[in-house]
């Protein structure tokens, strides 16, 4: 049940940043982060899931001297490459405008995961 709750989650917070980084500019919208609808965000959850399960292992492996050197700041940059990849494999329904929202959405999503988990773990 757990797992399906983080997905459920982690599909909420990809709807509310999608909106948070929606802006008008000259009467059209821009997308620094786009996620096209509930089912998307779904299904985007379910694949970075998957790919934290399957291909983060191997990532971490390989950037650890580099994780290293930073105290552990590189693996926000890794959480980034996974959302990165999460958009690749999901396609053109869910996609960021460069790295850097990319990093962004990372941190948030990483705070407010570690929120959502503190208050889950003291019930």
């Amino acid at each position: 049940m757990r797992f399906w709750s983080r997905i459920l989650v982690n599909a909420i917070i990809f709807l509310a940043l999608a909106g948070f980084f929606q802006s008008s500019l000259a009467g059209t919208y821009q997308h620094a982060f786009y996620v096209s609808g509930v089912g998307i965000a779904l299904l985007a959850s379910l694949v970075l899931a998957v790919l934290n399960t399957l291909v983060r292992p191997i990532l971490f492996i390989l950037s650890l001297p580099i994780t290293i050197l930073t105290l552990g700041l590189f693996s926000v940059v890794l959480n980034a490459v996974m959302l990165e990849l999460t958009s690749w494999v999901v396609g053109s329904n869910f996609t960021f405008a460069s790295f850097g929202v990319t990093l962004v959405v990372a941190i948030v999503m990483a705070l407010f995961n570690a929120i959502i988990s503190d208050h889950l773990a003291h019930r």
